[in-house]
């Protein structure tokens, strides 16, 4: 899969819970999921399950920890598809 592919696939699944449209119009990798989207804590578990089963992948705890913005959710997505 193509990283624009997984980004587009990404956008999908962060889409119902953010609370800022500008910067989800405008996301690049470098968009914050808390400070930029405005994704609250508790929806951020949720994107983190929907990423899980979207590409069909376990997350750990440390690996949730850095996905803090588009890019690295991306490598974290990445590493565990690679890991298949």
């Amino acid at each position: 899969m193509s990283r624009e592919a997984t980004i587009e696939q990404l956008k999908n699944i962060v889409k119902p819970y953010i609370q800022n449209q500008e910067a989800f119009d405008s996301l690049t990798e470098e968009t914050d999921f808390v400070n930029d989207l405005r994704i609250n804590s508790a929806n951020l578990v949720d994107v983190i399950l929907d990423i899980e089963e979207k590409f069909d992948i376990i997350i750990d705890n440390e690996s949730m920890e850095k996905m803090v913005n588009v890019k690295s959710a991306i490598g974290v997505i990445e590493a565990e598809l690679l890991k298949q």
